[in-house]
């Protein structure tokens, strides 16, 4: 659905071309949440309003649908626009209109002049989001939570086909987040909406996205699959964000079992396998011992997955790590 051929872009400043990001190529699928995660720096912010050409690229093509956005007029750049919502790290609701008017705000932007068609619009999409009691309340009264709700229905109002995330958790609480996180993947499942979600956190990615693209000094350095990625990162920059979420399993975690007897293992499991007790029985039939060092078993978007640190060791070793793979369960050996 959205399609970046050869896109590049460039801010000029004292005089030189500064690069913001790196020509790249890169296919967001329709109908997919895909994340786009990075440090501040990155790219992150420069990347997602290219996609409704709030940043014009310095060079290369933008498509949406097989439309060049670079080659349309400004009334049919509007136009496209208005399939495009965005919602805003801190929020960017008008304090002088109530949730109600924030909400109707952008549909009277388009020409709606019927008032009971947007009175019929608000009342969906504040039910949608949960606030059907705070119709009336300001922005002032409303806690950060709710604040990103309203922000949500706004960029609703005009049923896009594309929604932008622009670091839409960041000034939230954890608990927050997840409710957020949740309300975003109803919607994508509801509305089969596109939905780009910029980010710095890893499980934020995890917890919504269908694949992810990683950014790193303007350049996409790792992309695919949030499983693959989130399971075994091959980029330096991809491991640091996949430690910071799961710093048990950090790669550098390895050298605190120096002292630990055995093969230092590894063992990823996805879907059913997550919840087969496959380790114990080969254990059994293979006569290995082994020990659980590190471990957690949790869920990527909706896929249950498991991974495990474990000390194996006994002379059906071999044998066990043959019987895991044949099972559906990736191994990998961290040390002897």
């Amino acid at each position: 659905m959205i399609r970046f051929v050869d896109v590049h872009k460039s801010y000029r400043v004292d005089g030189k071309d500064i690069s913001a990001l790196q020509p790249f190529n890169l296919d967001i699928v329709d109908g997919e949440v895909f994340g786009i995660i990075g440090h501040s720096g990155a790219g992150k912010s420069t990347l997602i309003r290219l996609i409704n050409l709030l940043e014009r690229p310095s060079g290369g093509r933008i498509l949406i649908d097989d439309v060049d956005l670079t080659a349309l007029d400004d009334a049919a750049l509007r136009a496209q626009r208005r399939r495009t919502g965005m919602i805003f790290q801190h929020f960017n609701l008008l304090s002088s209109q109530t949730v109600a008017d924030n909400i109707a705000f952008p549909l009277r932007l388009a020409g709606e002049r019927d008032q009971n068609a947007i009175r019929r619009r608000v009342d969906e999409l504040l039910e949608r989001v949960g606030l059907t009691a705070h119709a009336n309340k300001y922005p002032s009264q409303l806690s950060g939570g709710q604040k990103q709700r309203v922000g949500i229905a706004r960029a609703l109002a005009n049923r896009p086909s594309i929604l932008l995330c622009d670091e839409a958790t960041s000034a939230l609480d954890p608990q927050t987040t997840a409710s957020v996180l949740e309300l975003l993947a109803q919607i994508n499942r509801d509305l089969k909406l596109t939905i780009v979600l910029i980010t710095h956190e890893m499980d934020v990615v995890r917890r919504v996205c269908d694949r992810v693209a990683v950014l790193d000094a303007g350049r996409i350095v790792e992309h695919g699959a949030v499983a693959d990625v989130f399971l075994h990162p091959e980029h330096a920059t991809t491991r640091r964000f996949v430690d910071e979420a799961l710093p048990e399993e950090a790669a550098g975690a390895a050298a605190q079992y120096a002292q630990v007897p055995g093969r230092i293992l590894r063992l990823s499991f996805r879907g059913e396998t997550t919840w087969s007790p496959t380790l114990s029985r080969i254990a059994r039939d293979t006569g290995v011992d082994f020990n659980i060092l590190a471990g957690r078993i949790d869920r990527i978007k909706d896929l249950p997955y498991g991974q495990l640190t474990l000390a194996m060791q006994g002379a059906g070793t071999d044998t066990a790590l043959a019987s895991l793979r044949d099972a559906g369960i990736e191994v990998e050996e961290i040390a002897r």
